[in-house]
């Protein structure tokens, strides 16, 4: 698995709004003046994030985003699969029948084992942690 330019634009985006004080509405154009992200790319990230519930967003004067739920709340995985989509180091992962020999492939546990790994790191990474960090 490899994280686009669009995942870490995403990532660096939400830490941005977790630093904020509660509450406090960030429009995008500061959100992405101070993320250097462009703006463009970077409402639409916080478009679909809006529409998955990972943020609200408020309309007109006095408008802007703010995180859905506490930051302590949100994972690293809800971040990335948000806009990645599902962590799947191989595509046998997606499905039964997705490769026709996901049952006698020896290869199949370590896919699975990789992508359980992969997963049960980002659970345990949350948005509030890396904030701490910037």
């Amino acid at each position: 698995m490899e994280l686009t330019r669009k995942g870490e634009y995403a990532i660096r985006g939400i830490i941005y709004l977790a630093g904020q004080p509660s509450g406090k509405m960030a429009l995008i154009s500061e959100i992405a003046e101070s993320t250097d992200v462009p703006q463009t790319f970077l409402a639409k990230i916080f478009q679909s994030f809006a529409k998955q519930g990972l943020v609200n967003s408020y309309r007109g004067t006095g408008g802007g985003f703010t995180l859905s739920r506490p930051a302590s709340q949100i994972t690293l995985r809800e971040i990335v699969e948000a806009v990645e989509g599902p962590i799947l180091p191989n595509r046998c992962l997606i499905g039964r029948g997705a490769c026709e020999r996901d049952s006698i492939c020896n290869v199949h546990p370590v896919w699975k084992r990789i992508q359980g790994e992969v997963v049960g790191i980002l659970d345990s990474v949350t948005i509030a942690d890396l904030a701490k960090r910037s």
